[in-house]
């Protein structure tokens, strides 16, 4: 299994993923309170994380046309391998209620 270790304010914390699962899927489900306000279809950005080691060396037809350079979409990584990332945006920090709809596990679109 992966292992990402997630750089957040509070210190980092250390996770496993299964192979292939979505990144934001893997952070959300570890109790981390990424925002994904667009259910993850890479629209909307606020899954962004950094990514200081680990990064995937492909990027979606999504990602490439939302023509994003703040991070990448956690929407649209598969965890293949073991990450360092850093969410750009978390529900605590936007005073939301909520992160937006379950992204499906599988990419999308």
């Amino acid at each position: 299994m992966p292992t990402i270790t997630v750089n957040l304010e509070e210190g980092d914390k250390t996770i496993e993923a299964a192979h292939g699962v979505k990144l934001v899927l893997a952070l959300e489900d570890a109790g981390i309170d990424i925002s994904h306000r667009c259910g993850g279809y890479g629209k909307c950005t606020t899954c962004a994380c950094e990514i200081s080691t680990g990064e995937p060396a492909t990027k979606t037809q999504a990602e490439i046309d939302k023509g994003f350079d703040k991070g990448r979409l956690s929407c649209q990584i598969l965890v293949e391998n073991d990450m360092t990332v850093k969410p750009l945006m978390r529900v605590r920090d936007m005073n939301w209620d909520a992160p937006g709809n379950r992204p499906q596990d599988q990419i999308t679109p």
